[in-house]
């Protein structure tokens, strides 16, 4: 009836004693317990700060690229143009992750016959769309146009109105602002969606599409688009997403190689350390022998002795950690890197792993220790 009560109570003096022995080898062996914490506390903080920069870099990385522009293009085939709910059917595609922008294009005439190509979009959602372009001022009223400077240069060098007809239609536009990439838009002439319509009578051709997601979603996002899509021709563009891969992927092999690099020599740290402690102790453990611990009582105490250097350097580290992620992203992204708290199990994990890992070594020298030779001074 009372075996469990008095089981409980037998245990509890032997944990006590095991931590009162835990807490000396680290007072008494100050300059060393300092050292391997150092280093744990170090391998921890650069664990810590790459798996936060993996996950948030990434993410910051991919934003800039949307700056950049569509990284999907679907095209109407044969020149017909594209369904009337097509873009409907790519934003259900998309399921909220990017934004899809309609593009309708036509040739049209200035008033001495001279072919321009003019496009009519949805100014608000091309801002966001292609954020990156040079405007010195959008269009926000009716026949207003966006020219591109080789457009300008020609149809209105002077800020004047002008007029162009698209087979016997005439519209009168009033230039409002000047668009300059270093491309084919320079040479075209935007208005607003309504306008063209209504002037042309010509629906979108083609959909502009930044989709949001690394490159497997992105490509994904593509087989969606051209099942709902069957008339259309999705492409991918080559320069955005093959860049971005690029770009993230030397970004998370330059992150990889230093974590690595500084946890390796962190471990190398512990183990010489752990050395240096087993040899600085071989009389106490030969005690320890001699007085009837096993070698599996010395080697547990050994582990919780590494292990308590993991964690407490895990736990001291992470804080420096996030830290050193939070002022990287502020120097290089002008924001912090938010503190990613589910990443604390992991470095948790490895910090234990690390010094366990770098123990075994240390921990076959002390089932060497012979009590004999160690006690008569050999």
């Amino acid at each position: 009836m009372n075996s469990q009560p008095t089981l409980a109570r037998a245990t509890r003096p032997r944990t006590s004693m095991f931590l009162r022995m835990l807490m000396r080898a680290a007072v008494l062996r100050r300059g060393r317990a300092a050292s391997a914490l150092l280093a744990m506390i170090v391998a921890a903080a650069a664990a810590t700060a790459t798996l936060n920069l993996f996950v948030d870099v990434q993410a910051k990385l991919r934003r800039e690229f949307r700056n950049y522009g569509a990284n999907i293009v679907v095209v109407a085939k044969d020149g017909q143009l594209l369904p009337a709910d097509a873009l409907q059917k790519a934003e259900s595609a998309l399921g909220g992750r990017g934004i899809a922008v309609p593009f309708a294009y036509v040739v049209a005439r200035t008033s001495d016959g001279q072919p321009v190509v003019v496009s009519g979009i949805d100014f608000a959602e091309v801002r966001k769309l292609d954020s990156w372009w040079s405007v010195t001022a959008w269009p926000s009223g009716k026949q207003n146009a966006l020219l591109g400077a080789r457009a300008s240069a020609v149809l209105s060098p002077k800020g004047k109105p002008f007029d162009l007809s698209f087979q016997g239609k005439t519209i009168h536009l009033a230039p409002t602002g000047i668009l300059q990439t270093g491309a084919g838009e320079d040479s075209r002439i935007y208005i607003s969606l309504s306008d063209f319509e209504s002037w042309t009578g010509v629906r979108p051709s083609t959909i502009e599409i930044a989709a949001s997601g690394s490159t497997g979603e992105v490509n994904a996002t593509i087989q969606r688009l051209a099942a709902v899509l069957p008339g259309a021709d999705v492409r991918p563009v080559r320069q955005i997403l093959e860049g971005e891969a690029r770009v993230l992927g030397k970004t998370h092999a330059t992150l990889f190689a230093a974590a690595s690099l500084i946890i390796l020599t962190a471990a190398l740290c512990v183990l010489s350390t752990l050395i240096g402690w087993v040899l600085d102790r071989r009389r106490d453990f030969a005690i320890m022998k001699t007085l009837g611990a096993s070698e599996r009582l010395i080697g547990s105490f050994f582990a919780a002795e590494a292990a308590a250097l993991g964690v407490v350097g895990a736990v001291i580290g992470f804080g420096i950690g996030v830290a050193v992620a939070a002022w990287i992203g502020r120097v290089n992204f002008n924001a912090p890197v938010v503190p990613r708290f589910n990443v604390l199990p992991w470095v948790l994990a490895g910090g234990i792993a690390v010094a366990l890992i770098s123990a075994l070594l240390p921990m076959s020298l002390l089932r060497r220790v012979q009590p004999a030779l160690i006690l008569r001074g050999e």
